[in-house]
């Protein structure tokens, strides 16, 4: 296909064609938008399957990446921790990058939905489907994607197929391929990913694949918060340290606007 022809080539679609163009084909031909309303409808019953929901976090539990000694996190809880991890790292870095490349921020957000409504929908990924979060790590260049190889590992083969899938990326034989190259900016990600994913494979302390940021990198509260969110295991730690009611977490998420630094938290204390 020509997209992943000059996807290998380095003159991703994103950065070179029109907006409604890029559009027409992240929303994809019938099939697509099938498979991506079929996706939300699976989704949905996961949000509201407390089985489910505690089966992933066993699974992380048991990869050590949740505090056994502490209180579970409640639904409230993650959906609050997670709406800390979106405001304080993930739109700044993403506002900041796409700045740095002349890219939309606005029209980027509205690709994304238009490949796969339901990343946009659960920034935490605790409630996603498997093929959901893969294929958010393939159509956003991420600042460090170790907190979704961590997430996939909600499931017992979940990186191992994840890497089967970002080489299917690379040759054009993955079936979203069409529309996610609507979306990705960076030629050379996936590639990059895929050593990623087989290092962290073969060991999961391999060092990180992570971003560059520009001048937001200079603010120390986003410096914190992208230390602290970067893997699920800090952000299920953080979502564990919050208050267990959702009048108190309303109450915090409203009056408390940027990432406490540790000498902060400490004055407050």
């Amino acid at each position: 296909m020509v997209a992943e022809a000059r996807l290998r080539e380095g003159a991703t679609a994103r950065l070179h064609e029109p907006a409604w163009r890029l559009l027409v084909r992240a929303i994809g031909n019938r099939r697509a938008v099938r498979d991506k309303v079929r996706r939300v409808g699976r989704t949905l019953p996961v949000w509201a399957d407390g089985d489910e929901l505690g089966r992933r976090l066993d699974n992380l539990a048991a990869r050590g990446l949740l505090d056994p000694d502490r209180p579970r996190p409640n639904r409230a809880q993650l959906f609050f921790g997670g709406l800390d991890q979106l405001r304080w790292v993930i739109i700044p870095g993403a506002r900041d990058y796409y700045a740095q490349r002349g890219i939309s921020f606005a029209m980027h957000q509205v690709l994304r939905f238009a490949d796969d409504p339901v990343s946009v929908l659960d920034p935490s990924g605790l409630f996603s489907l498997r093929e959901t979060i893969t294929g958010h790590v393939l159509q956003v260049t991420h600042l460090d994607p170790i907190y979704d190889l961590e997430l996939l590992q909600m499931w017992p083969d979940g990186v191992a197929d994840f890497e089967a899938e970002v080489g299917a990326m690379i040759d054009g034989s993955h079936p979203r391929a069409g529309t996610i190259g609507a979306v990705i900016e960076d030629a050379g990600y996936h590639t990059r990913l895929l050593g990623y994913v087989r290092a962290y494979r073969a060991d999961p302390a391999a060092e990180r694949l992570r971003r560059d940021v520009g001048a937001v990198g200079d603010d120390p509260h986003f410096a914190a918060a992208s230390e602290r969110f970067a893997t699920l295991g800090g952000y299920l730690d953080w979502c564990q340290s919050l208050p267990r009611g959702a009048g108190a977490l309303a109450w915090r998420w409203a009056s408390v606007r940027r990432f406490p630094l540790q000498d902060e938290a400490a004055g407050a204390g």
